[in-house]
């Protein structure tokens, strides 16, 4: 019987400080949308997901016919201050994530600190490009708040 090759562990964090000139509802209202209907990967390719945003809802991908992704659970949510999501998010191997969106404004500017933290098996290629994902998403955010205006 062949040896299986073993893997190791790895761990990623991604941390970013965003300011947004919008009030925090608006900010937390679009973020909601954005990774929901809204989301696409960076290339402008549409990724719509669904999100349910209360403790426990789910955050997948709706292929229809009762096919999908799915890609965790809100873990916690205060709007319009944090949006928390656990589960292995676009990862089709042994690994798992937690999101958070943390928010705070002060005279009109939303402050929005993000962090992605995994661990599990992940190829070199997912942890150089998952920094492209998020970026994407915030500045979606930015963008769709400033047109909402």
């Amino acid at each position: 019987m062949p040896v299986a090759e073993q893997q190791a562990i790895q761990t990623l964090e991604i941390l970013k400080e965003e300011e947004i000139a919008a009030p925090i509802a608006v900010v937390f209202e679009t973020l909601l949308e954005q990774l929901g209907p809204y989301n696409e990967r960076p290339d402008k390719v549409p990724l719509p997901m669904k999100l349910e945003p209360w403790p426990g809802g789910r955050w997948f991908r709706d292929l229809g016919n009762d096919t999908g992704h799915w890609w965790g659970n809100v873990q916690a949510i205060k709007p319009p201050s944090l949006l928390e999501i656990s589960g292995p998010l676009f990862m089709s191997y042994p690994a798992i994530s937690n999101v958070q969106y943390r928010l705070s404004e002060e005279k009109g500017v939303t402050k929005l600190k993000f962090a992605h933290r995994a661990s599990g098996w992940m190829p070199a290629e997912t942890i150089e490009g998952v920094h492209l994902g998020w970026e994407n998403i915030i500045a979606k955010v930015r963008e769709r708040v400033h047109t909402r205006r």
